[in-house]
């Protein structure tokens, strides 16, 4: 039986699979990306020279700089789109790699919280306040396989 709520943060904890740091990589777009941080960090911008940048960043970690770095201007709707494109970017991640579509599964209905003090509104913010928006997006995503009858 799956515990009530799961915290995931680090790739290196138990459930660091739900981490966008996760090596699992994705093909969206008709390109591969070596994480689903290495795509969402890409979508922020227009300029496609800085979207391959970042889909050739080594770690997504120096994806997410690349991302967050205000020398290049993030696209005029970001703020509009950044779920959708989270929740296209976790939909490949779980429908594209049986064995973490198993995973998701096996969570039963546990609610997902990405536990960090860093981020309020993709993760609980440390202290629970936050909005977890990834953990609900992964919850999301495990109801669609469930329906889909995945694995």
């Amino acid at each position: 039986m799956a515990p009530d709520v799961i915290h995931f943060y680090s790739v290196t904890d138990e459930h660091g699979w739900c981490s966008n740091f996760a090596p699992y990589p994705i093909r969206l777009g008709g390109r591969m990306w070596p994480t689903t941080e290495h795509y969402f960090q890409a979508r922020k911008f227009e300029d496609p020279r800085h979207q391959e940048a970042i889909r050739r960043a080594r770690t997504p970690l120096l994806a997410a700089r690349m991302g967050r770095d205000r020398r290049h201007k993030p696209r005029r709707d970001w703020e509009s789109i950044k779920v959708a494109v989270m929740r296209e970017a976790l939909r490949a991640k779980f429908t594209q790699h049986e064995e973490l579509a198993r995973r998701l599964l096996a969570t039963g209905e546990a609610r997902l919280v990405e536990h960090t003090e860093d981020d309020d509104f993709w993760g609980d913010g440390g202290d629970g306040r936050g909005k977890n928006m990834l953990g609900r997006l992964l919850m999301e995503v495990r109801q669609e396989l469930r329906l889909q009858g995945a694995p």
